[in-house]
């Protein structure tokens, strides 16, 4: 077994004992976006860019429509296999046609560059690193907002989300911290 195949199958099995977790929780909590909220509150006027919530993901709508008072905000879209993210403005209420994400995304509306970038997650640690579903989209997308200018990536999950360790590519991104409906945390 090679060294990628064994890393694969360790992200594999961590990936799916996630799932889990973060499956009892969603049944177990309500998806609270307080902590989210007033963390964006603190950085008023920077473009944002949330997700709509898929499967049972922690929804940061309440967090994005909020941010939608101050500063632009946009949603991924996907725009082909191995290419990075593009965000598309949204707006509470906007039209949504469907897409790879289980709510759509923006019929209309400009592209935005964020400052902030609210990630999906299946899992976390406490050092920032992320498991994905394993496309490796958000992946591509940080590396190539970091090399261009100044992004917070900010994972959002539920607490039960927390693994004590993430396997980790030399091609994943890491989180500069990670909001929880219990509180944030910053990696070490």
């Amino acid at each position: 077994m090679s060294a990628h195949t064994g890393l694969a199958a360790r992200k594999k099995a961590a990936r799916e004992a996630a799932f889990l977790r973060r499956e009892l929780a969603h049944r177990d909590a309500s998806a609270q976006a307080e902590h989210l909220t007033r963390w964006i509150a603190g950085h008023p006027g920077l473009p944002v860019a949330g997700y709509m919530a898929m499967r049972s993901e922690i929804d940061p709508l309440p967090a994005m429509a909020k941010a939608a008072e101050t500063a632009r905000v946009g949603v991924p879209v996907i725009e082909g296999a191995e290419r990075p993210l593009r965000f598309r403005e949204w707006m509470p209420g906007c039209a949504l046609k469907e897409g790879h994400f289980a709510r759509g995304s923006p019929f209309s509306g400009d592209w935005i560059v964020p400052q902030i970038v609210i990630l999906p997650l299946v899992a976390f640690d406490r050092h920032g690193h992320r498991l994905g579903y394993g496309g490796g989209f958000y992946d591509r997308t940080l590396e190539l907002l970091r090399a261009t200018g100044p992004v917070q990536a900010v994972g959002f999950a539920f607490a039960a989300q927390e693994a004590d360790e993430i396997p980790v590519e030399e091609t994943d991104q890491p989180l500069d911290l990670i909001i929880t409906e219990s509180g944030i945390v910053v990696p070490s």
